[in-house]
């Protein structure tokens, strides 16, 4: 983490973010790793969440407390078909999953990694704690043999650091464990680095008797 902040010195901690890299031994032609995790400290609390429920509805009202930042049906579909894409995670409750199929932003959200699913969990009946669980969490998604993901802000202690890393390779891990035996699968090299610095390997064995406690390496 001195390395790596030596890249940001001047920058706006909150801004900037530190990258984790899990490099995977994969067949190229095999399926790809996709899930959602909620760390133990929040990276991005200003995500943009939109919900598609029929816009008058409780749930549409619940999703708003939860902190959803758009909510509605035909609107939504109308801004999208015209570009107009302000947000970063969608969210539909399954009495609209037909009516999003019918206005076809398969092709659209798809390519973004922001179409609804049942797969991912984002097509629920429960639109709120789906919400809540976005808040503070993080989507990841293997892409030739490699799964990155914001683990934290620039200003966070190695000890949140330690938990966001160790909750996030033990999500992969346990996706992992739930392949086939016939798909092999393992972490081959997890790599930390930030939004301006270098990648640095965590690979091996960086502690020992007599490294210094993690909670003097929080200041430069």
């Amino acid at each position: 983490m001195r390395y790596i902040r030596a890249f940001e010195v001047g920058r706006n901690p909150t801004s900037c973010k530190y990258d984790l890299a899990v490099r995977l031994r994969t067949a190229k032609n095999g399926p790809a790793v996709r899930n959602r995790v909620r760390l133990p400290h929040a990276v991005d609390t200003s995500l943009r969440i939109c919900v598609i429920c029929p816009p008058d509805s409780p749930a549409a009202a619940q999703a708003r407390n939860a902190g959803a930042t758009l909510v509605g049906e035909e609107t939504i579909f109308d801004a999208v078909k015209g570009g107009r894409i302000e947000f970063e995670r969608c969210v539909c409750h399954v009495d609209s999953a037909q009516k999003l199929n019918k206005a076809a932003l398969g092709r659209i959200l798809g390519p973004r990694g922001l179409m609804p699913s049942s797969k991912t969990g984002t097509i629920t009946k429960d639109v709120a704690g789906a919400v809540k669980d976005m808040v503070g969490g993080s989507e990841y998604r293997e892409k030739l043999g490699v799964i990155r993901c914001a683990v934290g802000q620039l200003g966070f202690t190695p000890e949140e650091m330690q938990r966001n890393v160790r909750a996030f390779v033990g999500e992969i891990k346990k996706d992992l464990a739930l392949l086939s035996d016939r798909i092999g699968k393992d972490i081959h090299e997890v790599v930390l680095s930030s939004t301006n610095a270098p990648g640095f390997s965590l690979n091996g064995d960086f502690m020992s008797p007599s490294s210094p406690p993690t909670r003097d390496l929080a200041v430069l």
